[in-house]
């Protein structure tokens, strides 16, 4: 990735509905341009999706919880490209210490928060793993 990849994440990252146009616009490229590096980075796995973001207090009464996961082995890639496959993931990030993981999961109520966690356990690669609920946010 160079620079004008980054640049166009960036814009993407902070708004995915921009049209190609205005993303050409912005970069002072080609539409041409922006098209064949989104549909490259695409194929190559870097954008995996887009998505709608919430201000916090738009659904209060979703679940929000924190999932701490080992992974057995080498088998981290396995397990991330698992992760990632699974809708209720809001965030997916690596880490060190303790835990290999640490997923962010969104649920609509904690029987939906209890299917996503069944699911997570049976990927294959996963050590153990331990969730906590988010009770109170104090600053986003």
């Amino acid at each position: 990735m160079d620079t004008l990849d980054h640049q166009l994440i960036g814009l993407l990252r902070n708004d995915a509905r921009l049209s190609v146009a205005a993303l050409a616009h912005k970069l002072q490229v080609s539409r041409g341009t922006v098209t064949n590096r989104i549909a490259r980075l695409e194929d190559q796995g870097i954008i995996v999706g887009y998505t709608v973001r919430l201000r916090p207090d738009a659904q209060p009464h979703d679940i929000h919880a924190w999932t701490s996961i080992a992974v057995e082995g080498n088998e981290t890639r396995a397990v991330i490209a698992s992760l990632l496959g699974e809708p209720a993931v809001a965030e997916l990030h690596d880490t060190n210490g303790r835990w290999d993981l640490l997923v962010g999961l969104r649920a609509a109520n904690l029987t939906e928060l209890s299917t996503v966690l069944e699911r997570i356990r049976l990927i294959k690669g996963i050590q153990s793993s331990e969730t906590s609920i988010h009770l109170k946010t104090y600053r986003v």
